[in-house]
């Protein structure tokens, strides 16, 4: 029987799992309970920040070399030891893991349409993640949920976040992999019904109040003249899909328990994320970091998450991770 109280988290890139759900990865691994991560894409498509590494930009097999390493230094930083690309999971039953049917699936790219929100690239790869037939990627993960058997399964809301297609796909797909691991086993495991799925989200107010904590001085301090060149969010702009009314969370995680781990797993993923910074003496705010659009985000003092299916009284849960009322 597996362990009781396992986490699995699905994510489209590396760095994914560590912006989205780096405290609640964090929390659950310090507490000693199983925790695997499952990474769709490489990130073949991503762009660099820096001179250093620039090179890697557009050579899609470089990149996704490097941001592999990136990944694995990010899961040691968080405490996870169980991490699968789910094209190295059996398509079929009885076939090896790590000898997989078909091609790689591969980044598959996106265009900004708006503040916080992404679409489509217009040069979609042959073997893009949203290429693959859904039902074709969550046998896969179906397989993974099977032989794990963990107590939570975490990812993406309908609109992945912010709209960016992998994201999108990644949970398109556990949803459909929720499905078919309850409904058919294979030779190698039982079928086995998730008890409890979440989708990570944040609070529009908290969201909002980071966003004017940027201003604070203790932010300026903190990233001194290497954050010059970085913009400021719009507290009272439009906020990506992964924000959600206040009263619509039901499940938080401290982030300061864990805020080291979670900050060395950002500074771990070099190519994607800058300016990663401790923030004291805000209340709104636990630390800061940019992506490659160089515009500064707030470290929320929590992370929330919404229920899309289980009963937030019956959560096997470390401390650390309350539902919310």
């Amino acid at each position: 029987m597996a362990p009781v109280g396992g986490l699995v988290a699905v994510h489209a890139h590396p760095d994914d799992e560590t912006l989205s759900t780096g405290a609640l990865l964090a929390t659950w691994a310090q507490a000693g309970r199983p925790v695997t991560v499952v990474t769709c894409t490489r990130g073949e498509r991503g762009e660099v920040i820096g001179d250093v590494l620039a090179h890697l930009e557009g050579d899609g097999l470089a990149l996704a070399a490097h941001r592999e390493t990136e990944l694995a230094a990010a899961l040691a930083a968080l405490g996870v030891t169980d991490h699968v690309f789910l094209d190295r999971v059996p398509a079929t039953s009885g076939q090896p893991v790590g000898s997989p049917e078909g091609a790689r699936y591969e980044d598959s790219g996106m265009a900004w349409l708006g503040t916080g929100q992404a679409g489509s690239a217009t040069d979609v790869p042959a073997h893009a993640f949203v290429a693959e037939p859904v039902d074709h990627a969550a046998t896969r993960l179906a397989h993974v949920l099977r032989t794990r058997r963990r107590d939570v399964v975490v990812t993406y809301e309908p609109r992945g976040g912010y709209g960016h297609p992998d994201h999108v796909r990644a949970h398109e797909v556990t949803r459909r992999a929720v499905e078919l691991a309850a409904h058919a086993g294979d030779a190698h495991a039982d079928a086995f019904d998730v008890p409890a799925v979440l989708w990570a989200a944040q609070r529009e107010g908290a969201l909002r109040a980071g966003y004017r904590a940027l201003r604070d001085p203790a932010v300026t301090r903190a990233l001194g003249v290497a954050g010059a060149h970085l913009a400021l969010p719009d507290p009272d702009g439009d906020l990506p899909s992964v924000a959600v009314p206040d009263d619509a969370v039901h499940v938080e995680v401290d982030v300061l328990p864990v805020r080291d781990a979670v900050l060395a797993a950002l500074r771990a993923h070099a190519t994607q994320v800058q300016a990663v910074h401790v923030v004291d003496g805000t209340a709104d705010l636990v630390a800061c970091y940019a992506l490659s659009n160089d515009v500064l985000a707030p470290v929320l003092p929590v992370e929330a998450y919404r229920w899309a299916s289980g009963a937030p009284g019956t959560l096997d849960r470390p401390a650390g991770v309350r539902p919310v009322a």
